[in-house]
């Protein structure tokens, strides 16, 4: 269940945390990203500060936020999304539909939407949401957080990249001449300051 789910991201995190110094780490700058349905799990751990509260981890520690090509910021909207598209040209709901993975429950919608817990003042680190612009689904979500995001005046920056597909734009970070990347590197050079060791 996605109660499981995120706790257990929550989890490690923790344990990054705690111990990411002893292999050279520095517990207090740390980066999550995530892809797909990854996406939604890094921004929702870095939006809703109830499960690293429980692992004893605080929002001071995150550095950024990297969701790479999720389409589930906002579960209510892809919902309503899929189900009008259904009803306006037929066809049979994929089985791998957001009713499948996130039930029937508008309240758990709601709950495990990362923009329903966007707030001002609760030290939400920077975002760069990264999302393949050939994808209506993930274009409208990147968008609807980066506008979310910075209502509450939280630095985010969606990044579109139309060159790619949703696997290939994410096996293409951390390669040199990848605009994605060298937006990452943008987010730190403007967000993390040099660690005087």
């Amino acid at each position: 269940t996605m109660d499981v789910l995120i706790r257990d991201v929550a989890k490690s995190l923790g344990w990054v945390h705690r111990n990411i110094s002893q292999y050279g780490g520095d517990p207090n700058r740390i980066f999550v990203g995530g892809h797909s349905a990854g996406a939604q799990l890094a921004a929702l751990i870095c939006i809703d500060e109830r499960y690293l509260n429980e692992e004893g981890v605080s929002f001071d520690v995150l550095k950024g936020c990297i969701p790479v090509d999720g389409d589930t910021y906002d579960i209510p909207k892809i919902i309503m999304t899929a189900e009008h598209r259904q009803a306006l040209y037929g066809g049979k709901m994929l089985t791998f539909g957001h009713r499948q993975k996130f039930g029937n429950d508008p309240e758990k919608h709601v709950d495990f939407s990362a923009v329903t817990h966007v707030a001002k003042g609760k030290g939400i680190p920077p975002f760069l949401i990264l999302y393949f612009t050939g994808n209506p689904d993930t274009t409208a979500q990147a968008r609807r957080l980066e506008t979310i995001l910075k209502e509450a005046e939280i630095p985010a920056k969606a990044f579109g990249k139309g060159d790619t597909n949703h696997h290939r734009l994410n096996d293409d970070l951390g390669k040199p001449d990848d605009p994605a990347t060298q937006e990452f590197f943008k987010l730190l050079e403007t967000h993390v300051t040099p660690n005087p060791d």
